[in-house]
């Protein structure tokens, strides 16, 4: 067997098996990849054999390399996961990998945008673009993930049968999870617009928001629209695509969204990952307080 097989078997189990998401898989691969070839490993067993100490020097010698804090958490994580998955391979039974506490991580607080400066992100994201379709893709897209809450590879899984939006759209999140998410009126206007304008064939099946050559839009693509939009508006590089869906969440919750309601239209597992936004809303409740407050202006 070779490095190569390892990896196919260790791909195939994350994006069938567990139906992770494509950049997880390449993520996770690429982790695993590096840890092979490191160490010259080429059979399962000698995946499975791997202690502690040797895990230890791997994630060493990638922190000399200057990977951060959260970035080595990551790859920790996913090379757990793998020699779990070897061990597995190898004739064992599923049980830990060996024991290794990666770097503490400061959790900060996710930092929305403002309403306006959410619509002014879409609708200066459609000014600056190339082509008017273009444009009309842009700020489509760009309100899915603050009118509807989506994840960005969400809405760019979505197909040409999900076209024209209803009131409501079932979404396919993390982890095979559905969920069903109601959708505004302007949303669903941004969206036929685009459709309308773009020069490709919507088929049923497709990819529903396009590249400028036809392929599945990415998001890279997105992600710099966003930026070149931002550094327009003058707004804080926080502001990006997933910033967005922060928004969505801290807006909702203010106007008195109860935190199940927000955990199902979220997609979220747990709801402790979305009582983070009860802090995001404290925070920026405080934040108003100093600004408006005569004391803490004098």
């Amino acid at each position: 067997m070779s490095r190569a097989d390892l990896l196919a078997e260790w791909h195939d189990h994350l994006a069938l098996g567990r139906r992770r998401s494509p950049h997880t898989v390449r993520a996770y691969g690429k982790a695993a990849e590096r840890l092979l070839t490191r160490l010259e490993l080429e059979e399962w067993e000698m995946v499975a054999a791997l202690d502690t100490g040797k895990l230890r020097g791997h994630i060493a010698s990638r922190r000399a390399d200057g990977l951060s804090n959260a970035s080595a958490a990551r790859e920790l994580s996913a090379l757990k996961g793998f020699i779990a998955f070897a061990r597995v391979q190898a004739g064992g039974e599923l049980n830990e990998a060996p024991r290794l506490r990666g770097p503490r991580l400061k959790k900060g607080l996710p930092r929305p945008v403002s309403p306006d400066d959410a619509l002014g992100l879409s609708d200066t994201a459609t000014e600056l673009a190339s082509e008017e379709w273009v444009g009309a893709r842009d700020r489509a897209v760009l309100l899915l993930l603050y009118g509807a809450g989506l994840r960005i590879a969400e809405a760019l899984s979505l197909t040409g049968g999900d076209a024209p939006l209803g009131e409501v759209l079932s979404v396919t999140g993390k982890g095979g999870k559905q969920r069903i998410v109601p959708i505004l009126s302007l949303v669903s206007e941004a969206v036929d617009d685009y459709t309308a304008r773009c020069p490709w064939p919507l088929e049923a099946k497709d990819p529903l928001f396009r590249g400028v050559k036809g392929g599945a839009l990415s998001q890279g693509v997105v992600q710099k629209a966003t930026a070149r939009a931002r550094k327009a508006l003058g707004l804080p590089d926080t502001a990006t695509p997933h910033a967005l869906r922060h928004s969505f969440a801290t807006h909702l919750l203010g106007a008195g969204a109860d935190l199940r309601s927000l955990q199902e239209l979220l997609g979220h597992a747990s709801l402790g990952s979305t009582q983070i936004y009860t802090r995001v809303d404290a925070a920026s409740l405080l934040d108003s307080y100093r600004k408006a407050h005569p004391r803490e202006r004098d």
